[in-house]
């Protein structure tokens, strides 16, 4: 974890109250690399699961993390992120993620991700061209917009209504959706 920025605003269920909060991972070139070539070399070969199909696209890309070459230090990454943002112990939580694939055009309708038993959740850029859409989140009838850069991971409350611009570029960009939740729900 390299850099914390937390941009304070009231929210209902994050312990530290945030609209959202920005993280860098240290050495994201070299790993996004890695994981975006995997995550190309499955996709082609079609082993990968989708779901949530909008607007002519699947919005949610699953596949296995032990299919990811680094995807397991990433995911501490995260994890560690979630428990300073939720005042957690990082054995308390547990994440489920998706990657998300935006072509040009490429659209993310507004939505949250509190249909279950989530705590928090967030975005991790692998690959951002420059143009090719920028998450907002809303907050009762305020709109935040929060830049996308390689390397970054934003985290925010799971009751969020967010989107995602379009993407405007000639390139894809390519993220990766995060929701974490107790690992002893009650």
């Amino acid at each position: 974890m390299v850099a914390l920025t937390a941009h304070y605003l009231a929210l209902d269920n994050v312990a530290m109250k945030s609209t959202y909060h920005e993280f860098y991972f240290a050495d994201a070139d070299a790993l996004n690399a890695v994981i975006i070539s995997a995550y190309l070399h499955k996709l082609e070969a079609g082993e990968v699961r989708k779901t949530h199909l909008f607007e002519g696209r699947y919005e949610n890309i699953y596949i296995d993390r032990e299919e990811i070459p680094g995807l397991s230090g990433l995911i501490s990454f995260w994890i560690a992120s979630a428990a300073e943002v939720l005042n957690k112990q990082q054995d308390e939580l547990r994440c489920g993620f998706w990657f998300n694939d935006m072509r040009p055009g490429d659209v993310t309708l507004p939505h949250s991700h509190d249909d279950y038993d989530e705590l928090l959740s967030g975005v991790y850029y692998l690959k951002v061209p420059e143009n090719s859409g920028e998450l907002v989140l809303h907050e009762g009838d305020q709109q935040f917009t929060v830049a996308p850069e390689e390397g970054k991971l934003v985290l925010f409350s799971s009751s969020n209504m967010h989107e995602v611009t379009e993407n405007l570029s000639q390139e894809a960009r390519l993220s990766i959706g995060i929701n974490f939740g107790d690992t002893n729900p009650g």
